[in-house]
């Protein structure tokens, strides 16, 4: 028995965290001709719209978040200049700012009734719109391009540092002037990196639902719910998923290989501070242009937001709903916290797995585990509805649908499929720091199985199952497409208020859950900002 159950395990785990994919790749094998009519209507009509649509914001956002984020990476990697060791942490602050945040921050303050075409409108006497609307395909690009070009700016940043200042050392040593040294040295050891971090915020992108609806874009993910719940032809939402699926593997598939060549990029056994190899020094025009760099990234991806949500919210401090704000807290934070838990445990188990015993079953699976992220939270949605919905017409006295739909089951097994994937990534760094020496010194001493995993692994991986279960907390917090579908009834959680105020117009009560996003998003900045001055 000992030696089928853990793999019997490990498959059953490999079904729960991929059948939502399975479930949508099988409904192109059912037939049903209703479903088949609205697809092909949707074809003629609105699914070249999603296609396009899609496309350009894709195109535009991978523009904006290489430029922005190489730009920022090479300022405070290849360049000292005052205020440098602000920057380096400062420009991760908008990891902490959802993207549909920033997008009611921007219209609250910039719409046509908003604070600033108002003043300007009495103070110069104008008439009319003084600013173009920013609901729309432009405006979605300036949210994304300012909340994601972290992404960019991380990868690019460890590739730079690495290696970067030694190149170019090297280059000036040869006669090399600046402008040719950044264009033929630091350009492309760092496009590898550049174009995994694109591959990161585009799945971010495409997996948005919360800029794309309150916007009015019709994308990939709008038409998936839009299938769903208004035409309530689940079918075709499937199908639609699928093609969203497809797409993101496309970018997983680049982001790997982008990954895969950034191995060239390391340099080991050097110091990227050694003496011969400084950052250039700037002052006057050049340190003004790198502030700028540097400095606007920050301004519009997190202060201004935030400024923007603080004014409504201390307007109407008086009048803010805090009794249902605690229950909003309280069933984010209960959700988060179960679902944490839950993830880190799995990632446990399978790094000490996959750890004890490497072979085919238990790589297939860590490797099934890792690829939940990149699954749109729409996608892993339609996936769990539709087999309880076949389940449900097959035997329509089952509780099936009860459990998944009206308890935290459904919503925690959505919330595992996408975030176990972060958990186990930590949890393997983790592993990757504890010497495989020491398994056959305990094993020598006759500790074996959960006993090494307790009494040798669990010490020296408490500081990365901590860090796992934060950053599974924090993106559950901040989940809206699984939560705002699969969360039980009266369950309302602080994302799904935001988006739900919002959507309503009321954008100052939306400020006060809003802004608790950001503050709990802001814990893993902070982790992430300590890692990095430790390397």
């Amino acid at each position: 028995m000992t030696r089928w159950w853990p793999t019997a395990l490990l498959l059953l785990l490999a079904l729960l965290l991929t059948l939502p994919v399975l479930s949508l790749l099988g409904s192109w094998l059912q037939l049903d001709a209703a479903a088949r009519q609205v697809l092909a209507e949707m074809g003629r009509t609105v699914l070249p719209d999603y296609v396009f649509t899609s496309l350009l914001l894709c195109l535009s956002v991978a523009l904006g978040v290489a430029v922005v984020g190489m730009a920022a990476a090479s300022a405070v990697t290849l360049f000292d200049f005052p205020g440098r060791r602000v920057f380096e942490w400062a420009l991760l602050l908008p990891l902490a700012m959802p993207a549909y945040v920033v997008a009611y921050a921007y219209t609250d303050f910039l719409q046509f009734s908003g604070p600033l075409q108002t003043g300007l409108r009495d103070t110069f006497g104008l008439r009319g719109r003084v600013f173009p609307e920013i609901r729309n395909t432009a405006g979605a690009v300036w949210v994304f391009t300012f909340s994601l070009y972290p992404y960019v700016y991380l990868l690019a940043r460890t590739a730079l540092s690495e290696r970067a200042s030694q190149l170019m050392e090297a280059a000036r040593l040869l006669g090399a002037p600046l402008s040719r040294r950044i264009r033929e040295v630091a350009l492309p050891l760092a496009r590898p990196a550049v174009a995994a971090g694109v591959a990161l915020a585009l799945m971010e992108t495409l997996a948005d639902f919360g800029v794309a609806s309150y916007f009015g874009i019709q994308t990939f993910t709008a038409g998936i719910y839009k299938a769903w719940l208004s035409m309530d032809m689940p079918l075709a939402a499937a199908q639609l998923a699928t093609m969203l699926l497809a797409l993101v593997a496309l970018l997983l598939w680049l982001e790997q290989r982008a990954q895969r060549r950034m191995r060239f990029a390391s340099l080991r056994g050097q110091r990227a501070g050694s003496a011969e190899a400084q950052p250039v020094r700037l002052r006057g025009a050049r340190a003004a242009a790198v502030w700028l760099a540097c400095g606007l990234p920050i301004v519009f991806g997190f202060v201004l937001p935030v400024i923007f949500m603080l004014r409504p919210l201390l307007g109407g401090w008086d009048s803010l709903p805090w009794t249902q704000f605690v229950q909003w807290s309280g069933n984010s934070v209960r959700l988060a916290a179960l679902s944490a838990a839950v993830a880190t445990a799995l990632a446990l188990a399978l790094a000490f797995a996959y750890r004890a015993r490497p072979g085919f079953v238990t790589r297939f699976v860590v490797q099934l585990a890792s690829l939940g992220y990149a699954v749109p939270g729409a996608v892993i949605v339609v996936g769990l509805l539709l087999p309880v919905g076949w389940w449900m017409s097959a035997r329509p006295e089952s509780s099936v649908g009860y459990w998944i739909t009206a308890t935290a089951l459904g919503i925690v097994w959505a919330y595992l499929v996408r975030f176990t994937a972060v958990a186990l990534q930590s949890v393997q760094s983790g592993y990757a720091r504890v010497p495989a020496s020491l398994d056959d010194s305990a094993r020598m001493l006759g500790t074996t199985g959960l006993g090494l995993a307790l009494r040798v692994h669990w010490p020296l991986l408490k500081r990365s199952t901590a860090a796992a279960a934060l950053l599974v907390f924090v993106d559950v917090m901040k989940e809206l497409p699984a939560t705002l579908v699969l969360r039980p009834f009266n369950s309302d959680t602080l994302a799904v208020v935001t988006y739900q105020l919002a959507r309503d117009e009321r954008l100052g009560e939306a400020a006060l859950p809003a802004l608790t996003l950001v503050l709990v998003g802001l814990l893993p900045v902070i982790l992430l900002s300590r890692t990095l001055r430790q390397r």
